[in-house]
């Protein structure tokens, strides 16, 4: 392969090589460089063409002003190993925000992005740590950056992950900003330091949560709702019939993490169940392998999954068994 900008080829190529040595660990594939020229040697085609695949995006990355380090090599391979082409990495769909270039790293993330650029209402279930969130507010941010939505409203269901935190002492933002975190600090990701608190001033920004959605109209906006697995039917119905002229919502969660009451049905499973078929509602389904935190996340997930799948296993043959032992009468002579 060849590369016509040696300080690109530079940064590319990472310091001691270590992008291609990350490249090497994750292929059977051996690679030399000889100043902006590249040779790769595999024990197949296949995994050639996925390596020279990598490498022409991550070159891309760069030329159109991304960084790639670490994180970028793994997000190019998993595309390239996962994507509906091996051996292929395909538009991301980049979104710039004030602060970072936010591209896709994983097949089903690149459809969420450009789900979010085409319709209006999007569900994105999956697991954590998927980008799920991330992705939604980087989109928003670049909206409001162009002026295409006047304000972006994020909200929350209040309810506690398994704890009871019971009285909260302060004013309401002091109130409701433990649950509020996770969508700051994707925030403060995307804008410069100050930015953010500038925008909430002047209203362009809310964080509010979900009981404070009824009654309203939300227009001109881009609407997010996260851990949305933690409301109920009802509050499902309320929070999306409050969609207003111009406007987009976002919904997101876990449906395997509900912090509701046992018993309890889940208004994003309800819901997604009922609007799937409508022509303006995409759905996003997210997996272990678009998990783009600590590698060990998505084993830990698929842990936890393994173990759900063999007690359900075990609850569903414990019943036939004890029905195959048949009933004992009286004297003790089996029935």
């Amino acid at each position: 392969m060849y590369f016509d900008d040696n300080a690109t080829c530079a940064v590319l190529f990472g310091q001691h090589h270590l992008n291609l040595a990350r490249i090497e660990q994750k292929l059977p594939v051996s690679i030399v460089t000889r100043g902006n020229e590249l040779f790769i040697q595999g024990e197949s085609e296949g995994e050639v063409r996925v390596a020279a695949a990598v490498l022409t995006d991550l070159y891309g990355q760069l030329k159109r002003g991304g960084v790639v380090g670490r994180d970028e090599v793994d997000a190019s391979l998993r595309m390239a190993l996962d994507g509906p082409e091996r051996g292929v990495v395909g538009d991301r769909g980049a979104i710039r925000t004030e602060r970072k270039l936010v591209t896709a790293r994983s097949p089903n993330q690149a459809a969420y992005v450009s789900a979010l650029d085409g319709h209006d209402l999007v569900f994105a279930l999956g697991p954590a740590g998927t980008g799920k969130t991330y992705l939604a507010v980087a989109m928003a941010v670049a909206l409001l950056k162009q002026r295409r939505i006047d304000r972006i409203i994020l909200s929350r269901p209040a309810v506690e992950a398994g704890e009871r935190l019971g009285f909260l002492p302060g004013d309401f933002k002091e109130k409701v900003d433990p649950y509020m975190r996770p969508l700051y600090d994707a925030l403060q990701d995307m804008m410069p330091e100050g930015k953010l608190q500038q925008r909430i001033d002047a209203g362009q920004i809310e964080i509010a949560p979900l009981a404070y959605m009824r009654g309203r109209t939300l227009s001109n906006s881009y609407v997010i709702l996260d851990e949305a697995q933690n409301t109920t039917p009802s509050q499902m119905k309320m929070f999306l019939t409050r969609m207003g002229e111009n406007s987009r919502m976002i919904i997101t969660g876990d449906p395997s993490q509900t912090d509701l009451p046992p018993g309890m049905p889940s208004g994003l499973a309800d819901a997604v169940r009922k609007l799937s078929g409508l022509q303006a509602v995409s759905v996003v389904r997210f997996d272990n392998k678009d998990v783009v935190r600590h590698p060990l996340v998505g084993a830990i997930i698929e842990a936890y999954e393994a173990a759900a799948r063999q007690a359900a296993q075990t609850s569903e043959e414990t019943p036939a068994a004890h029905a195959g032992a048949g009933a004992v009468s009286e004297n003790g002579q089996r029935q």
